[in-house]
């Protein structure tokens, strides 16, 4: 069994997406960032940076916080969406979500939605990452039907955060690759059932 320490945020959406894919059980234990319960020294203990999402595996009773660490994790110890023949072309894409589509994303969700209008620097500049990071997928995409050729973590990691096109002001019709692939995951059983997996429950944005 494992305890899963989360919020509808993208990262904790990537974690309760794969423990559904894997299909092992799981229990979710609601962390809710907007009271600041990830301060809670009972949370602390479990997550030294306050992040979600972390989980407990009890058959272990190893604590592991930080979200590409949970995916590698869970992907090792199950022997799933890691295949061996694809390992590289796999880990790059899924470093390059952790090291560019999530932070570039994430701060555009700031400055481009949360707080419009305060920064016309910060806008325009997190603008083009979001430009960047699209196009970067789409060629990736042109000729690949997932991320790391087959559908892995590096896929699991990357659509949540694209799940928010709405909020990073992307106009994902005109990344036909982007759109297709998007389109794709979101048929999936276990991503419709992990996208909603605690807090109010939100529909999952297309096109």
């Amino acid at each position: 069994m494992i305890n899963l320490y989360t919020w509808p945020t993208p990262n904790g959406r990537k974690i309760s997406i794969l423990l559904e894919e894997l299909k092992t059980p799981y229990k979710v234990i609601p962390i809710n960032i907007n009271n600041n319960e990830q301060f809670s020294k009972e949370f602390s203990a479990i997550s030294p940076s306050n992040k979600i999402p972390a989980i407990v595996d009890k058959e272990n009773n190893k604590n592991i916080f930080e979200s590409g660490a949970i995916m590698l994790y869970l992907t090792t110890k199950y022997n799933k969406f890691l295949p061996k023949q694809h390992y590289g072309e796999i880990m790059q894409w899924f470093f390059y979500q952790i090291s560019q589509v999530g932070p570039f994303l994430g701060q555009a969700h700031q400055f481009l939605y949360y707080h419009a209008g305060k920064s016309l620097f910060a806008e325009e500049k997190y603008t083009d990452y979001v430009k960047r990071v699209y196009e970067t997928l789409d060629q990736r995409l042109l000729s690949n039907e997932y991320l790391g050729i087959e559908y892995s973590i590096a896929d699991i990691a990357t659509w949540p955060w694209i799940a928010r096109f709405e909020i990073h002001k992307a106009k994902i019709e005109e990344y036909p690759n982007v759109l297709r692939w998007y389109k794709l995951i979101a048929k999936r059983p276990a991503v419709i059932k992990g996208y909603n997996v605690v807090g109010e429950y939100i529909k999952i944005p297309l096109p």
